[in-house]
């Protein structure tokens, strides 16, 4: 009798346990459908909102003043990527506490919750603490933001994935390449959508009655400006390129080819120098792929079918736009082939003197700097001044997206870092600097240790040969890192990039955990 209650028990035993994969399953099923629709869905939203913005400054100058103020680009973004947070967060806890489930073991875990303590601590101490909880109102970028991406990665570490997973990544970004070929073709070409008067109440749906949008907008994107485009389309053309080559057949890879080749021509029409840096530096990972390749000729055919179309992409836009040369290869070669020389003008020179005659004393006007604009079109002054304030809060830092509020504006330095002294700073253009004026010290070394430790996950994939298809998603997280040396960060990317690198480190631990199980 005692040997069938226990043979019973046991029996029971296994029957829960398959019950708990199953609904363990369902669960990371679910959770990846909502990180495909933050990944393919949340970068494409362009909705008006408007809010009571209250300035922790008293001010005359309209971008720091209180008051009712506006954004297209990122409220309705951050509103989709809070909301889904909380639903996958509520999803893994019941996985974890109901169903057996389990955390993958990885440094980055601990990581993580550092990082995520020092937001949080920073953001209590922050002189600008309204500011460096919800970010900037046409920003939305401040703690709120980044505690949400923090949880998207870990969230995305520790679920399990389909065979084709980065297949439905892939699948789920078209949209997003289409739409924005479409709008910045539009504009580049001198019919901006945004005139569009159906465009005009689709962005505009959920504004109050009597708001409007400003006189002139233009629409260049899906995303807030230029830079922000440049960057995400840098990254977007590695991950379709890398796509292309490790496609399994024909088809699949020219489709993917067909849409860097979008990407590419939405980052030379971005006109900015930062997706063109990326791209380069994105390349040897590129190479490396085609080294690990199989089937090599067809990598190398594909390869050549993007410069080449690349090529005639850049040569046509640079005919239509000179500065779509100057703002890529231009960085490289001083000579512009596409402008024509200006003919030369004849100009009257004098000589301002600085000196002004009053009576019988003189007196000598001070000496100003002369305009220029520092490296990395006045990146580096940037960084400068924000090194400069550091030195009061570097443990503790000023709070998330509340730089405009600190910086020293007006100063006359900036007649040599920015060339106008009257240019307001709002960012750092730099998301490592962003996080270190934001956060301090420990959320800065928080934020390198992510970066060293995915980096060493790619390197790592390489050595062990994991499943190459990895290495699109592996260098998609390198693509975030290195256009976030020019950009900051926003929703519509930063949202996208961190669970990409929860995915390609939960589907690399899955592999290694495997074949360690093999191996025993």
């Amino acid at each position: 009798m005692t040997l069938f209650y226990g043979e019973d028990r046991q029996i029971n035993i296994l029957v829960d346990e398959e019950e708990n994969r199953v609904s363990r399953a369902n669960i990371d099923k679910w959770i990846f459908r909502l990180l495909l629709i933050l990944i393919g869905f949340m970068p494409i939203i362009v909705l008006a909102h408007v809010r009571e913005v209250i300035s922790p400054q008293v001010s005359n100058i309209s971008l720091l003043f209180s008051g009712t103020k506006g954004d297209i680009f990122t409220y309705y973004k951050f509103l989709l990527i809070l909301i889904i947070t909380i639903v996958s967060a509520i999803l893994l806890l019941i996985k974890l506490f109901f169903m057996n489930g389990t955390i993958r073991k990885t440094v980055l875990n601990y990581i993580l919750g550092l990082f995520a303590i020092s937001i949080v601590i920073s953001t209590i101490f922050s002189p600008n603490i309204s500011i460096a909880l919800a970010g900037q109102y046409n920003r939305s970028d401040g703690a709120i933001s980044w505690l949400c991406y923090i949880a998207l990665m870990f969230i995305a570490m520790n679920i399990n994935y389909p065979k084709n997973a980065v297949n439905k990544i892939i699948y789920s970004l078209y949209p997003f390449v289409f739409i924005n070929f479409i709008i910045i073709t539009m504009n580049f070409t001198g019919n901006d959508l945004m005139q569009k008067e159906w465009v005009k109440k689709l962005v505009t749906v959920f504004l109050p009655e009597g708001a409007n949008l400003a006189e002139g907008a233009q629409l260049v994107g899906t995303l807030n400006q230029w830079n922000y485009m440049s960057g995400m389309f840098a990254i977007m053309t590695v991950i379709f390129l890398a796509a292309a080559l490790v496609g399994e057949n024909w088809l699949y890879s020219i489709i993917n080819t067909v849409v860097a080749v979008l990407s590419i021509a939405i980052m030379f029409m971005s006109i900015s120098t930062s997706g063109f840096v990326t791209v380069l530096i994105l390349f040897l990972p590129i190479v490396i792929i085609l080294f690990r390749l199989d089937n090599k000729l067809k990598g190398i055919i594909i390869l050549t079918i993007f410069l080449v179309l690349s090529g005639g992409t850049l040569h046509f836009l640079s005919k239509e736009n000179p500065k779509v040369w100057a703002e890529s290869f231009g960085f490289l070669i001083d000579k512009n082939p596409y402008e024509e020389e200006s003919a030369s003008q004849s100009t009257t020179n004098f000589e301002l003197i600085n000196r002004v005659y009053a009576s019988d004393r003189t007196f000598e006007l001070p000496e100003l700097p002369e305009r220029a604009v520092a490296a990395g079109t006045g990146r580096v002054y940037i960084w400068e001044k924000t090194f400069d304030l550091l030195k009061d809060r570097l443990l503790l830092g000023y709070g998330l997206d509340s730089l405009m509020y600190n910086f020293p504006h007006y100063n006359i330095d900036a007649r040599a870092g920015l060339f106008d002294e009257n240019q307001i700073v709002d960012k750092p253009h730099n998301i490592f600097v962003g996080i270190l004026y934001g956060t301090g010290l420990v959320g800065f070394i928080s934020l390198i240790l992510v970066f060293a430790t995915t980096m060493i996950y790619l390197i790592k994939a390489f050595i062990k040969k994991v499943d190459i298809q990895y290495f699109i998603l592996g260098i998609a997280s390198l693509g975030y890192f290195v256009q976030g040396m020019f950009n900051d960060s926003l929703p519509g990317i930063s949202g996208v990039a961190w669970i990409t690198i929860g995915i390609f480190v939960g589907l690399l631990l899955s592999e290694i955990n495997k074949e360690e199980i093999q191996t025993y």
